[in-house]
């Protein structure tokens, strides 16, 4: 490997630690009676609210609705994911390390199945919250279901609900394009050695 593709892999696995630091994921709700919005903060090890009453707040709607109340110890991927982001960030700097063509390919293969994965996961955890709701609930509207947009805008009754990575998923996307564009240097070597 290139010593430029070895600083990218070092340079990834301290992005990828920023999701320690910050959260991945943001999803924000805007509706008339909340003009100053409602969030949540997807951390790498929790789900907080964007403001400090915002998860309590959330529940109590979503219990009118008959939405389950997002319970942070109740989501196992919030003690998975510790392990995932922390075993990524080491593995790049062990591929930067080694020098291996051949580890450098496998961490971002893996990589790319890891991020696919954690957003079908995503998906199906705001799938089962959007659809089984108890059917003695307050308001309830024929065919409606609330489930949040995985990624962009959707609206829900009368709330706006958008989701959009967060610092911590920026930076994790970051370290994703510095594993491919290492990728593509060592390709682009290969080329012009043959």
């Amino acid at each position: 490997m290139q010593r430029s593709s070895r600083i990218l892999m070092v340079i990834a696995a301290v992005l990828l630690l920023g999701g320690f630091i910050a959260p991945l994921w943001r999803i924000e709700l805007h509706a008339p009676q909340y003009p100053e919005g409602l969030g949540l903060r997807i951390w790498v090890n929790q789900i907080t609210g964007a403001k400090p009453n915002d998860l309590n707040s959330i529940n109590g709607l979503n219990h009118y609705i008959g939405m389950r109340p997002i319970t942070p110890d109740d989501i196992p991927e919030l003690e998975i994911m510790p392990w995932i982001l922390a075993g990524l960030a080491a593995s790049a700097l062990i591929v930067a390390l080694a020098r291996k063509r051949s580890l450098l390919y496998g961490w971002v293969v893996l990589y790319l199945i890891g991020a696919a994965a954690g957003l079908g996961d995503f998906y199906k955890w705001g799938y089962e919250y959007g659809h089984d709701l108890d059917p003695h609930a307050a308001i309830q509207v024929p065919g409606m279901s609330y489930q949040p947009p995985v990624l962009g805008r959707k609206q829900l009754l009368n709330f706006h609900a958008s989701s959009w990575p967060d610092l911590g998923g920026i930076a994790a996307i970051g370290a994703m394009g510095l594993g491919v564009a290492a990728v593509a240097v060592e390709r682009r070597r290969r080329k012009l050695a043959a």
